[in-house]
């Protein structure tokens, strides 16, 4: 084998031993990556205490707290079958409020509540992350229709 040859073939195992590394470091992060869940979900055990995942459903209504002189705020996420209790300290997004969709990333403490380090509303009526919506359809009949603005005059 010439020298131009070997050159070449150590420069060809190198890129493949390079794209090699960067598949495994890809699967790898897929495979750690943050997971949604829906509160059906959560409580049939379908993940671990402590390990961080992503909260999607609706702010069940009446279920929105404040601690008084701190920025703790407790609320309960649902999905219509099943509700999930959410403890968050810090400055809530613009748009949170009950009756609304939100997704929220954290953890399950042993207590079964969410400790939530971030709450995400959604930005305006129409939208809602395709994820929340498809754990929703599953407890669609148990929605009560909303309410009809009253006839202007």
């Amino acid at each position: 084998m010439t020298p131009s040859q070997k050159r070449r073939l150590y420069m060809v195992l190198g890129i493949l031993v390079g794209v090699g590394v960067a598949t495994t470091f890809a699967l790898q992060a897929f495979k750690s990556g943050i997971g949604f869940k829906a509160p059906t979900e959560v409580v049939a055990g379908a993940v671990q205490q402590d390990k961080r995942f992503q909260l999607g459903g609706m702010v069940k209504k009446g279920s929105v707290q404040r601690v008084p002189g701190t920025l703790e705020v407790r609320f309960v996420v649902t999905d219509f079958q099943n509700d999930v209790p959410v403890v968050y300290r810090g400055v809530l997004p613009d748009l949170f409020k009950e009756a609304s969709g939100v997704t929220t990333n954290g953890r399950l403490d042993a207590s079964g509540v969410f400790q939530a380090d971030e709450v995400l509303a959604k930005h305006d009526e129409n939208y809602m992350p395709p994820a929340v919506g498809r754990a929703l359809k599953k407890g669609e009949s148990r929605l009560e229709p909303p309410a009809s603005p009253a006839p202007q005059q």
